[in-house]
């Protein structure tokens, strides 16, 4: 096995940090040499399960130490990882399972009151005779396992909506996935000495690229948090000695306006959303030495990242300058465009998409509006997609727009995203209904709640008699935005 993979970090990092704490979760504390045995097993366990080389298992489950054992075996095993979002239906869950041809599925059984194995398979009776199901947590034996991954396999899929609604898998090599880790360690100046509260979710490149791999590497401590909860985030971080805490600009905001707060940490970053230059201030304030602003995408979870030495108005205003070997430019339309060697392989049986996404001369075509200063920092100034950015999680209006088209009384649907002081950005349904139907703003709210995750589902429901759209039939949006 050469060492760009990922298993051989693990294998250094049991080397080189040995007894320190590699995990803890509660009760559970694991050191680096005891979460490799423990990955070990895991692979094990999938080996003599049939889990071979190049497999897809996906992963459904909440932060804790089952999802980072139960990963981390995976990718041991020489199998392809597919976290699948904790906020997505059953419906939606079943669709990225199948469509990845996943072959072996972790699941936490119960997560927010919910039985989320038990729900996949009343809703798919057949699931499991073509998917080995594992419940988390699983009891595996220990063993010796010798993982057979290599540097160019395909590390993980993860799935990112498009502007057509349909989720496309973005595919990233083990070498790419650990050479993102490791840039985003060194612009953080992440160490050993630092222990890491990962609230940001583990289905998300910024909770395991950015988080379980950055601390595989470096030595830190891995702290997961289920579900934010700013009483929970705060006693963490004194009772852990929280050093290091990555999240949407709305957890920042909830903990400075907490009084009394946590203890002063060093590192906060940020990004996902505009990040009011006030709030920065009162974290340089009130909670840590050092804020950060970044730029990614699941295509390519790092771009750009500020660095110790920016200002605070450099913080805000702008999400850093190119990392991980990136080059940035903007294009003739002000689109952002990207290249290095971190941008996706491509996506998962979809060569069209593939294509329309990467252009040949190998540059990234975000979809995203910004301009770069003279000292290389990038700003985002609008997107092209459509998309906006709620909690956190990005939304993709068509999708929900679709989801509305399948509500009896709806005639035709437009959806935005509206400003939010709590979740950045929530979404604006724009409804014209059907002749004679009585659709009420909590009818189509509802509705959308059983095909759509939460963080999806329109907060605010206006009522047309018609869409404003241009001569050739398009639907125009800046009109609604007013």
């Amino acid at each position: 096995m050469r060492r760009e993979t990922i298993p051989a970090a693990l294998i250094e990092a049991a080397e080189r940090f040995g007894e320190a704490e590699a995990v803890v979760d509660g009760q559970v504390r694991l050191t680096f040499r005891e979460l490799h045995n423990r990955v070990m097993a895991v692979a094990y366990g999938l080996s003599a399960s049939g889990i071979a080389r190049g497999d897809r298992v996906a992963i459904f489950g909440p932060n804790t130490h089952h999802w980072v054992t139960s990963a981390l075996g995976v990718l041991y095993a020489g199998a392809t990882l597919v976290p699948v979002n904790t906020r997505f239906t059953t419906a939606e869950t079943l669709d990225v399972v199948n469509r990845s041809g996943a072959r072996g599925l972790f699941v936490q059984d119960e997560f927010l009151g919910m039985d989320r194995g038990a729900d996949l398979l009343e809703a798919d009776a057949a699931l499991a005779a073509r998917v080995r199901i594992f419940r988390m947590p699983t009891h595996w034996p220990e063993a010796t396992f010798e993982s057979p991954a290599q540097p160019d396999d395909v590390a993980d899929i993860l799935y990112t909506s498009g502007t057509t609604g349909r989720s496309k898998g973005a595919m990233s090599a083990q070498t790419q996935t650990l050479a993102t880790a490791r840039a985003w360690a060194e612009r953080t100046e992440l160490s050993a000495a630092d222990r890491y509260l990962i609230v940001n979710p583990f289905f998300h490149s910024f909770g395991y690229k950015a988080g379980i791999l950055t601390c595989l590497l470096t030595g830190a401590t891995i702290v997961p948090q289920a579900v934010f909860d700013v009483a929970e985030t705060i006693r963490l971080i004194s009772s852990e000695r929280i050093s290091v805490l990555p999240g949407a600009p709305t957890i920042f905001q909830s903990l400075v306006d907490n009084s009394p707060g946590p203890p002063r940490i060093r590192l906060a970053v940020t990004g996902a959303a505009v990040v009011p230059i006030t709030l920065v201030e009162r974290m340089q304030k009130e909670l840590c030495d050092t804020v950060l602003t970044g730029y990614g995408l699941t295509e390519c979870p790092v771009v750009t990242l500020c660095s110790p030495l920016d200002s605070a108005e450099t913080v805000a205003r702008t999400a850093g300058h190119a990392a991980a070997g990136c080059e940035v430019r903007i294009g003739p339309t002000g689109e952002i465009l990207v290249r290095g060697p971190n941008v996706m392989l491509g996506y998962l049986d979809d060569p069209a998409a593939t294509a329309a996404a990467i252009d040949d001369q190998g540059w990234l075509h975000t979809g995203d509006i910004g301009n770069l200063d003279d000292a290389g920092n990038l700003t985002i100034t609008d997107r092209i997609k459509d998309m906006y950015i709620c909690g956190g999680f990005n939304v993709y209006p068509a999708e929900v727009e679709q989801a509305l088209a399948r509500l009896p009384g709806v005639a035709e649907a437009a959806v935005i995203g509206v400003p939010d002081a709590r979740l950045g950005e929530v979404g604006r349904a724009h409804v014209v209904r059907k002749p004679g139907a009585d659709l009420s703003e909590d009818d189509v709210i509802g509705f959308c709640r059983t095909l759509l995750a939460n963080f999806k589902v329109p907060r605010q429901v206006e009522f047309l008699a018609a869409l404003p759209r241009n001569p050739s039939g398009k639907v125009l949006k800046r009109v609604l935005r007013g």
